[in-house]
């Protein structure tokens, strides 16, 4: 059967993940739901990663199998229209307008091609808006940070957390991973206006371990820890010496390098 690879966005403000769940509404199950209609017959997609509840993507990759040969630019129209559409058994049609998936590209790929192991590099940003001001537009798409925030002072701790690392201090306790030993190729903060954004790279990453150490950060940037706290809490390796998992909202999934 042809492969397809897709480019997605989504917010992921009303999905229980990317994963597909039985009773809740996830990103790959409404897809897979939209696959159904247009070809047919039940559809697998496998996505490059499987992002938590409340985290969005502005360039999620996944790849499909369909059972003939399409335009890549007839799949991804297809797939949309029946991602934002609802067509029941008598061809009637009703807009589904709490859908907040799109696809953005589709692209003919080799059978060797696969979203999730041939990927080298994934990238995510993380945003804060440090503001006194609640959030109106920004709502479940950042993390509202009240305190002021030491930009310099966060930014050296950082570099304690690029590299080759055990990150055992920095991954959820349910994490399902064999090896917690990483090698973080970019953590950079910059601040824009109101936003502080933190720019991350690597292979792969443990569960919650972008938003762990993004909230360890953050306890830097607040004052309440010095840099080379960072440091130790690294070299403890235990969940407990590291600071707090930040909020799902301000997590997005924006590349994937292949």
């Amino acid at each position: 059967m042809p492969r397809y690879k897709l480019t997605i966005e989504y917010d992921g403000t009303t999905y229980a993940g990317w994963q597909k769940q039985t009773e809740c509404a996830s990103v790959q199950g409404q897809i897979e739901a939209a696959l159904l209609k247009f070809c047919g017959q039940p559809v697998d997609i496998v996505g490059a990663g499987r992002t938590d509840a409340g985290v969005h993507a502005t360039a999620q990759i996944a790849h499909i199998d369909i059972p003939k040969e399409e335009e890549p630019f007839k799949v991804m129209q297809a797939i949309n229209y029946y991602l934002f559409n609802n067509v029941d058994e008598s061809g009637q049609t009703s807009n589904n307008t709490g859908n907040r998936i799109a696809i953005l590209k589709a692209e003919k790929v080799s059978d060797e091609f696969n979203a999730r192991f041939s990927a080298k590099k994934r990238h995510y940003l993380y945003r804060i808006v440090n503001r006194r001001a609640r959030l109106g537009i920004e709502a479940n798409r950042a993390w509202h940070v009240v305190e002021p925030l030491d930009l310099e002072a966060m930014q050296v701790a950082a570099r304690h957390l690029v590299g080759h690392h055990d990150f055992n201090s920095f991954r959820d306790t349910q994490c399902q991973s064999k090896s917690s030993i990483k090698t973080m190729e970019q953590l950079d903060i910059r601040r824009v206006g109101d936003e502080v954004r933190f720019y991350i790279s690597a292979r792969s990453f443990l569960h919650h371990q972008v938003r762990i150490m993004v909230g360890t950060l953050a306890l830097v940037g607040k004052g309440r820890w010095k840099p080379d706290d960072v440091l130790v809490a690294l070299n403890a390796k235990n969940r407990t010496k590291a600071g707090p998992t930040s909020p799902p909202d301000g997590l997005y999934l924006v590349g994937v390098d292949y």
